[in-house]
């Protein structure tokens, strides 16, 4: 456990690894002296000094760069420590997070120099971006240096409460080290972890655990209240988190539960009385199945891991498959059985881990792994340790069915030029001879066979392991022995000759006349013979002297000589205690009358058994089980408890969800299923407490976490730089918006459903323009379905903007006088922020809802605004021709309007014709084959369509920021036809309006990897304003921006899906050219947009 400690607490999204990567790519290589036998590493550390107390931002950036990659290449940077950690307190954002890195490396190495730094760190805690507080707290507590404990300790204290995850997963990874620094600060860190394990965040639910393991592992009283809450965290966890948390919660599950095991024993425990009446055998089924009921929570923490065993991750798999085997009833624990077997294809070390874990369950219980016996085959190319765990796994799964399949491998294995692997190929035969009687035979035949293999090995091992299967019934193999004796003059190993002494020694009468003249050839070469053989030797006279004294009493005599002065004093020691024993004069004792029952006892015949037998009391996927020691920091697994303690302490007060406002205007709310863990509403309520204090973590680790948690509670609420918090607060919004968006068109799908009644019903373009605005969807979804739906229904026939503003101002009207106070709600609720976002508006304000709004102060609202486009173009593309249709053709556009299905997707408007004579029924959308992430929400099945008619349909596309295409199949009753529709770049986006202090500010924020320029030939028709701004604005859908010279032009979106600027600047210069720059966080999409746009002003 403490090696997964190690690496788990590097863990935590780092950027030293991609800065490290970065730096290597800028690293300039040096000159070809560096490789030489006098390198001058001390002009490149002085020239990066230079660099670091240069004035110029960049070239420290540079140098901090390169240090990084010194760093990742594992060269030492230690003295540049003095001249790095003068930049601690740069303005540079990007300088301080490389000198962060830099300083987590080598604090600890120089210690007192980081001491100077100590206040610029406690300054950097309260820093408003959240990378830096998590980084000064990494350094802070690098430094282990018992004086600053105290500041520490606060530092960890004021962490574990920041509104950012990352900062808190980093407060967690500092408990360990602050503990490790001083241990006496024990009650303090505690306080501090329990309050973490309530956390709700996934990001620090491994850390905090982790924590909780190396500081008090024993206070399970803390696991109590938070184990459901951690159960159901766990697939959303990162991986290494996972590992943590299951070793954490199979310990836990052991001192709670009863054991799962105990069904078993008791059947066992009650036999079936053949003269038992059927009366009495119902009762006692029924009093044994009544003895185990299986816990909730223990199920919970079973069902919940399952999953996990599809993990891509070795060691997580692992983890489940310990858990299932320390906690699950045995009928339920081969389920981890396939999973394991999966693992086998990975790298030679997570091979051997994961066999040695099998071999320890395979002697238990076989049934587990004998259905994929052959997945143990042993490959060729499989290192020695792998052959050696898979021979080991196949004999312990040897059962009377499969022996005579593995003896045939086990042939073939013998002959393998790995001479470890065949030696131990021999003893495994030999077990599988002592475990199955049926093929006891078979097996010693086989091993006298070998005796006569060229290689001494083979032999040798032969040899040992045919002594050890003789000693189970020696009375019928005499003749083996003496097969054995006629070797002993070619077999030089030392083992195999002892232990042919040994059988002929202990099997003398049975070979009265061979073993005389085995001990006569052995005296003779004595003196040459290995300590082992020796003391066979001295055995095997003293046999024959008390069983054939006649014979050998003077070859006896005349070994115990050569052993009396042996230089071994082993050898000496023997010779004495055996001349004593046997040879009878007047010093000897009692014992010589003895010495016949002493020598020649009856000798219990060896057991052959598994050396992982024994290793089951550690627990399983722990160092301690691979080592077979106890390892430091191994924690055992405590005896299940004979009585279940109350699971009581494991019920969590439930408090009651506060009224919504939508109570008061009389809408109910539906509520959400008690056992969903993350609830929509929650995550509304705390996305706006925590964004109305304008404070969020940063847009990729918002990202990160909209991916690794379903629910944006506290953890979308930390502080960051205000282009962080901005981009953020745009992602956290628009989520919301979607989620109810998608809600309502659902909603509005039933409804029209449930009423097309042989007239097709279609939603206008125009009324996407005028449903309610975003924070009205996010507050009363059901309002707006219902408006929807009732829009929908009345508007049958009129594709007309007229008529549809008309319904829309109908149901405004209709709700107007019992709703007067909506919008005034909405805008409450709307969570307002200070820095300049895009925020995503579903449709333009209606005009009720425009009268609604008048006098409202909108000084905190955002000053970049979504609006709608100048200048739609006609251009309609193909989506299905009228011969490849079967007469129904079908064109598309896109309305360049924000789509009413949904704030990601994109409005598309398509036109479906029928060119035949006759009608055609059913026309509608299915089998979608969409790239990862892209969504289509199709439009409402056709009734039909009259010969030569003609009608429009909008759809909603999120094309996930791409220009990939979306293919489906557009059918009718009777055929299905394959279509695609492939968006030009410009359509991917929504224009915006901002003042040109704004697009200033924000392309200043957007530069280096994030700006994209081209020079172009500007044709002179095209050099005016109206004409750059009309052929712009006409190829993508950009909103324009005022500008304050004549020469440049400037234009603004937002992405669709992602909600990420697009500022676009056309700067004419002298002589008929321009400078086209895009600035943009999507990168890709920037590149493709200026490709598109070069042609679109240097053409005539």
């Amino acid at each position: 456990m403490s090696g997964n400690g190690l690496s788990y607490g590097e863990q935590g999204g780092e950027a030293a690894p991609e800065l490290a990567q970065e730096a290597a790519t800028t690293t300039t290589p040096s000159a070809p002296a560096a490789f030489g036998l006098f390198s001058s590493d001390t002009k490149k550390n002085e020239d990066l000094k230079q660099m670091l107390e240069s004035s110029k931002d960049s070239a420290k950036l540079d140098a901090m760069k390169r240090i990084v990659g010194m760093i990742a290449k594992g060269k030492n940077a230690s003295e540049l420590f003095p001249a790095v950690v003068k930049n601690v307190a740069s303005k540079n954002i990007e300088i301080k997070k490389l000198v962060y890195v830099y300083l987590m490396r080598y604090a600890e190495e120089q210690q007192d120099l980081a001491l100077l730094s100590i206040s610029t760190f406690q300054r950097a805690l309260k820093d408003p971006n959240q990378l830096i507080r998590a980084s000064a707290l990494r350094v802070l507590s690098s430094i282990r240096v018992p004086i600053i404990v105290p500041i520490m300790m606060l530092a960890i204290k004021e962490a574990s409460s920041d509104l950012s995850p990352y900062v808190r997963k980093n407060a967690a990874h500092a408990i360990q080290k602050l503990y490790s620094l001083d241990p006496e600060q024990k009650e303090m860190l505690i306080e501090v972890i329990e309050k973490l394990l309530k956390d709700r965040s996934t990001l620090v639910a491994g850390s905090v655990v982790m924590a909780f393991e190396e500081v008090c592992p024993d206070r399970i009283d803390l696991i109590h209240k938070n184990y459901r809450k951690l159960c159901n965290l766990l697939v959303d966890v990162e991986e290494w988190g996972q590992v943590v948390i299951i070793h954490m919660l199979t310990r836990y599950a052991r001192t709670q539960f009863v054991s799962p095991w105990k069904v078993g024993k008791d059947l066992e425990d009650h036999p079936n009385n053949f003269y038992e009446s059927d009366e009495e055998q119902k009762e006692k089924d029924r009093k044994v199945k009544n003895i185990y009921t299986m816990d909730p929570d223990h199920r919970l923490l079973l069902r919940n891991t399952k999953p996990l065993l599809q993990s891509r991750n070795a060691a997580v798999v692992m983890a489940v498959a310990q858990l299932y085997w320390h906690l699950a009833p045995k009928s339920e624990a081969s389920t981890v059985s396939k999973s394991l077997v999966r693992l086998l294809r990975s790298n030679r070390e997570v091979q051997y881990i994961v066999l040695q874990n099998i071999a320890t369950m395979s002697i238990q219980r076989k049934g587990m792994f004998e259905p994929y016996l052959k997945s143990f085959y042993v490959r060729s190319t499989d290192p020695t340790m792998i052959k050696t765990l898979k021979l080991e796994i196949l004999t312990n799964l040897a059962n009377e069915a499969n022996i005579s399949t593995l003896l045939r491998e086990f042939q073939t294995y013998v002959k393998s030029q790995d001479k470890q692997f065949a030696a131990a190929t021999i003893q495994a035969i030999g077990r599988c001879a002592t475990n199955i009687t049926e093929v006891t035979d078979t097996c010693l035949n086989g091993l006298v066979c070998l005796l006569s293999n060229r290689d001494e090995i083979v032999v040798a091992e032969s040899v040992v392991v045919i002594k050890k299967l003789l000693q189970t019934q020696p009375a019928h193999h005499g003749e083996i022995i003496k097969h054995m004796a006629k070797l002993l003059d070619n077999i030089t190993v030392p083992v195999a000759r002892a232990s042919i002494l040994w059988l002929i020694g202990e099997y003398c009468e049975r070979v009265p006349k061979i073993a005389p003249d085995v001990l006569r050839k052995t005296a003779k070469s004595f003196t040459t013979e290995d300590d082992l053989v020796k003391l066979q030797i001295l055995n095997l006279g003293a046999k024959l002297y008390l069983t054939n004294s006649k014979q050998t009493k003077l070859l006896t005599q005349y070994v115990l000589n050569l052993g009396k002065y042996d230089q071994s004093y082993d050898i000496r020691d023997r010779t004495r205690f055996i001349r004593q024993l046997i040879v009878p004069n007047e010093k000897s004792g009692a014992l010589s009358k003895y010495a016949k029952k002493i020598f020649l006892a009856q000798k219990p015949a060896p057991l052959l058994e598994s050396p992982f037998k024994d290793r089951d009391h550690f627990q399983l996927g722990t160092l301690s089980h691979t080592l077979n020691s106890r390892a430091t920091g191994y924690l055992e697994l405590s005896n299940w408890p004979e009585v279940a303690p109350d699971p009581s302490v494991r019920n969590v007060d439930v408090a009651e969800p506060t009224k919504e406002w939508t109570g008061i205007l009389g809408i109910t709310k539906k509520e959400k299923p008690m056992e969903k863990f993350y609830s929509e509403s929650e995550e509304e309520e705390d996305e706006c407490t925590n964004t109305s204090s304008s404070k969020s973590e940063s847009g990729s680790e918002s990202e990160k976490e909209d991916k690794e948690e379903s629910s944006s509670d506290e953890s979308s609420g930390s502080s960051s730089s205000s282009e962080e918090s901005s981009d953020s607060e745009s992602d956290s919004k628009e989520s919301t918006a979607n989620k109810t968006s998608r809600a309502a068109a659902e909603s509005v799908s039933e409804d029209n459903k449930k009423k097309a009644k042989g007239i097709f019903k279609k939603r206008s373009t125009s009324s996407s323009s005028d449903t309610e605005p975003t924070s009205s969807e996010e507050s009363s979804p059901d309002s707006k379905s219902e408006s929807d739906s009732k829009s929908d229904s009345e508007s049958e026939k009129s594709g007309s903007a007229t008529s549809s503003k008309k319904e829309e101002k109908l149901v405004q009207d209709r709700k107007a006088s019992n709703r007067k106070d909506v919008f005034l709600l909405d805008l409450d609720d709307f969570c307002p922020v200070t820095t300049p976002v895009a925020v995503p508006i579903a449709a333009v304000l209606s005009p009720s809802s425009t009268a609604d709004l008048e006098g409202l102060s909108l000084s905190n609202s955002s000053v970049i605004d979504v609006t709608t486009q100048i200048s739609v173009p006609t251009e309609t593309h193909e989506l299905l021709h009228r011969m490849s249709g079967k007469g129904l053709a079908a064109h598309y556009h896109f309305s360049r309007q924000p789509s009413i299905f949904g704030d990601h997707m994109v409005s598309v408007q398509v036109t479906v014709t029928n060119t035949t004579d006759q009608k055609i029924e059913n026309i509608h959308i299915k089998e979608k084959k969409l790239p990862p992430g892209m969504r289509v929400h199709e439009f409402n099945p056709i009734e039909y369509l009259e010969p030569a008619g003609s009608i429009t349909v909008s759809m909603g596309i999120d094309f996930c920021d791409s220009t990939q295409m979306a293919s489906f199949q557009l059918c009718t009753k009777d055929d299905h036809f394959n279509v695609n529709i492939q968006p030009p770049v410009g359509e991917l986006l929504l224009p915006v309006t901002m003042s040109e202090k704004d697009f200033k500010k924000e392309q200043g924020m957007l530069t280096g990897m994030n700006e994209t320029s081209a020079t172009i030939a500007v044709a002179p028709q095209n050099s005016t304003r109206l004409v750059i701004i009309e052929r712009v604005v006409k190829a993508a859908n950009l909103g324009v921006v005022p500008s304050g010279q004549d020469n440049i032009h400037r234009f603004a979106a937002k992405t669709v899906h992602s909600g990420s600027l697009m500022l676009v600047t056309v700067e004419l210069k002298e002589g008929s050219t321009a400078q086209l720059v895009i600035n943009t966080e999507k990168t890709v999409i920037g590149s493709v947009l200026l490709r598109e746009l070069k042609p679109v002003l240097s053409q005539g």
